[in-house]
């Protein structure tokens, strides 16, 4: 249901995309290879999906545009300070912290799901790079699952710095940025230099 005051940020496919790889990502990360298949599946699925993002980056709406977040890691980082001490301005969209999140993640995922894409060729001798990956000695094959893991767990590091970083921004702002990336909407307040004119639920939304 709309609440009066409330804008229209994220579209749908943003927010699909946002749940679909928390969940593909979570559900390989706790079932590492008890269950192969599953393991398999849930990694191919948040590659699917950081697949579908990219092109999305460039022809989406605003706000799921990488043109509209993308900032330079300096910035970034100056905004990150700011959040912890209060004084970061609001953004509707990603901030330039959160953007470069976003990017440092799609990368991350992406690299665990090929390194385990790798490995399971290796050692299994199956999924989509068998073929290609049929002569590749033990040593090397160990060497990629290391590597898969190291990834797995650098990648889990910077989902737990995202979640950090949501609710200290949901703080300083004083709202439900989780909320917001289920409904797609905002409260529109006074706007800041870092906010745009979207219009108001109650009107028409682009």
């Amino acid at each position: 249901m709309r609440q009066a005051g409330e804008i229209k940020v994220w579209d749908p496919f943003v927010r699909i995309f946002h749940w679909g790889l928390a969940a593909a990502f979570l559900t390989a990360f706790v079932v590492e290879d008890h269950n192969l298949a599953v393991h398999s599946w849930a990694g191919y699925i948040a590659l699917a999906l950081v697949a579908l993002r990219l092109p999305w980056g460039f022809v989406g709406p605003r706000h799921a545009r990488f043109s509209d977040f993308v900032r330079a890691p300096r910035e970034a980082f100056r905004y990150a300070l700011q959040a912890v001490t209060g004084r970061a301005e609001r953004h509707l969209g990603h901030n330039p912290t959160g953007g470069l999140m976003v990017i440092v993640l799609l990368v991350g995922v992406a690299l665990v799901a090929l390194s385990g894409m790798a490995t399971l060729a290796v050692e299994e001798g199956a999924g989509p790079l068998a073929g290609l990956l049929a002569g590749v000695g033990h040593d090397t094959g160990e060497w990629i699952g290391e590597l898969h893991e190291f990834l797995a767990n650098a990648t889990m590091l910077l989902v737990g710095l995202h979640v950090a970083g949501v609710v200290v921004e949901s703080l300083v702002h004083r709202e439900n940025l989780v909320r917001a990336m289920v409904t797609g909407r905002k409260p529109a307040r006074e706007r800041t230099g870092a906010e745009t004119p979207d219009r108001p639920a109650s009107g028409l939304s682009h």
